[in-house]
């Protein structure tokens, strides 16, 4: 049997979850959001506007952090409560019956865990406290980093933990694709695709001059192919092809940096290279690029950045993994290059500056893809129609 799949066009009960009664009010149903918290990135940026928008559809959200830092500085969704669960280690399962006590006094119905230290933990709760439990698998935890050994085990935990929980969410259909893979039954899992709130009106823009502006938007880490960017940067150079690049966000580790940085001075490219750092304000850092790429090599699930750049009308030259080519179709609202291959990825940015990719029409497309099938309403729609469902079959 197939996964089901969430969309704004095929949701089953579209019309129930927007019907208002008339008279006496209902209660928002309660949702606890169990997550790590110490990072402000895509996954992140998924939970914070769930919080957002699944009131409009009778969910009230609520967080549990494992791992509380930047989420609770950066969020958009203040009036959501935030409870700081720490975990003194992964093993800290102890945090379970604290969670438990959350749940059952907070009065939640239902948990939305992320993470497969996430995914453990809540099942633990959700056992204590009786309550229903979903996963939201962002990324395939098998391939999430370039440590092996440690995504072989939370793959494993993540499996162990998965085996009784009431419905697993798929941010694309390449990571239901792996969800199915690692045994979880297809009628459990449902497809939703990540959203980004629509803009409004594309802003007019005219093609770029001589120098075209490149952005990246990252929590930057080994998988996220950056060298393969800076290599490309040096192809471009060697070509005669006049681009900048803009870096917008932070380096996972201290050590990565100073290996990122080492690469630019070998390349002898830092004069071609702006480090933005993080920023909260996304937007205004994308109004300044004149193309949006995103190198990842592996482990994305469906980037909440590269919607954001179609959002904004911003052209996408990414790689071919997983949910990317979903979101982005080669040759109609961006391009699309092998990944860990600098000259397909110089070619690709090339085809743009040489007017070879038509810029003004690929950001139209973008923009127009982006609203009708990647917003942040469509995404909470998707999200409530698997709450409802769940709770459907536990009543």
């Amino acid at each position: 049997m197939p996964s089901s799949t969430f969309e704004p066009d095929t949701l089953f009960a579209e019309d129930e979850l927007e019907r208002v009664p008339q008279g006496r009010p209902i209660a928002p149903v309660r949702v606890l959001q169990v997550i790590p918290g110490e990072h402000y990135s895509g996954a992140e940026r998924v939970q914070d506007l769930l919080a957002s928008n699944l009131a409009e559809f009778g969910f009230e959200v609520g967080f549990a952090c494992l791992k509380p830092g930047r989420f609770d500085q950066m969020r958009q969704a203040k009036r959501a409560p935030l409870v700081k669960l720490r975990m003194k280690s992964r093993f800290d399962l102890f945090t379970a019956w604290r969670l438990a006590r959350l749940i059952v006094d907070q009065r939640y119905a239902l948990v939305h865990t992320y993470t497969p230290r996430g995914a453990l933990v809540g099942r633990l709760a959700c056992i204590l406290a009786g309550v229903p439990q979903v996963h939201h698998v962002q990324s395939p935890t098998t391939s999430d980093s370039t440590r092996v050994r440690r995504d072989r085990f939370n793959a494993l935990v993540e499996r162990l933990s998965l085996a009784g929980v009431s419905g697993v969410i798929a941010a694309s259909h390449s990571l239901a694709d792996y969800a199915r893979n690692q045994g979880i039954a297809p009628a459990r899992i449902s497809v939703v695709h990540n959203g980004v709130p629509a803009r409004g009106p594309l802003v007019d823009r005219r093609p770029p001059g001589q120098i075209w502006t490149l952005g990246v938007v990252a929590l930057f880490r080994p998988r996220k192919g950056l060298e393969v960017l800076l290599e490309s940067l040096a192809v471009l150079r060697c070509q005669g092809i006049s681009v900048k690049l803009r870096a917008v966000g932070a380096f996972e580790t201290v050590a990565y940096e100073r290996k990122i940085k080492e690469k630019v001075a070998r390349l002898k490219i830092a004069d071609l290279i702006q480090w933005v750092g993080f920023t909260q304000d996304v937007p205004s850092e994308l109004a300044q690029m004149d193309l949006f790429v995103l190198p990842s090599l592996f482990g994305e699930g469906l980037p909440l950045v590269i919607l954001e750049a179609m959002a904004a009308g911003v052209p996408v030259v990414g790689t071919r993994i997983e949910g990317v080519p979903e979101a982005v179709r080669d040759g109609q609202d961006g391009l699309i290059a092998a990944p860990n291959d600098p000259q397909d990825l110089a070619r690709a940015i090339a085809r743009f500056v040489r007017g070879e990719a038509d810029w003004s029409r690929l950001r139209a497309s973008a923009h127009r893809r982006q609203a009708e099938c990647f917003s942040a309403r469509s995404m909470a729609l998707g999200i409530a129609g698997v709450y409802q469902q769940v709770l459907g079959r536990t009543v």
